[in-house]
């Protein structure tokens, strides 16, 4: 783990698990070694709760839009565990790299929603599933485990905070040779895993 990754933490903690009351519910379910960890996107502050369940012993690793990667900030980042996508192209660097972190024992963080569900402002990119998530954990031959994330977007109400981890997709049947579709039909059991795990929240 990242000393910086780590001071972060050490600072979150008392104000996720103290000021917000953070609620998890499913940690048991999540696999030892690397996996792909798919949630809902409500906020930019989702990573926050989303980690914090898994700290100390885990650093959780993020696809960040390219367009944060400036002086400082793109270093900040990097030490918390994000490499970076270009959102709106089939990125396969950034997909490689997903991969290579999994296969390394690590937990990479992929929002199938790709960006956040509702904004005030006109979105560039719509909010649909993508398959970005399904193609790492193919790839990898790595479990692909779906999450929930709710109460982001209602910080400044000071209202629980609520995370809801949930077994590894099933993903038999789909190691075949069309990668793409093998995708799309993992990415359709995942979208259905999530939805059931927000009704939890």
């Amino acid at each position: 783990m990242h000393p910086f990754y780590f001071g972060v933490g050490l600072l979150s903690w008392p104000v996720i698990r103290g000021l917000f009351r953070e609620r998890v519910q499913g940690l048991e379910q999540l696999p030892e070694g690397g996996f792909v960890l798919a949630p809902n996107h409500v906020s930019n502050l989702d990573p926050w709760p989303l980690g914090m369940p898994l700290w100390p012993h885990r650093q959780l690793n993020w696809m960040a839009k390219s367009e944060l990667y400036k002086p400082v900030i793109g270093t900040l980042i990097s030490w918390g565990g994000a490499f970076p996508v270009r959102r709106g192209e089939r990125d396969e660097a950034a997909i490689e790299t997903a991969v290579e972190r999994v296969q390394a024992g690590e937990v990479v963080v992929i929002f199938p929603e790709g960006t956040r569900k509702e904004k005030g402002l006109v979105k560039k990119y719509e909010s649909r599933p993508r398959t970005g998530a399904a193609r790492v954990a193919l790839r990898a031959g790595a479990p692909l485990v779906p999450a929930a994330i709710g109460g982001t977007d209602r910080i400044l109400r000071l209202g629980p905070l609520r995370v809801a981890y949930g077994a590894p997709v099933d993903l038999s049947g789909l190691d075949g040779d069309d990668e793409r579709a093998a995708a799309r039909e993992a990415t359709t059991r995942l979208m259905a895993e999530i939805e059931k795990l927000k009704a939890t929240l």
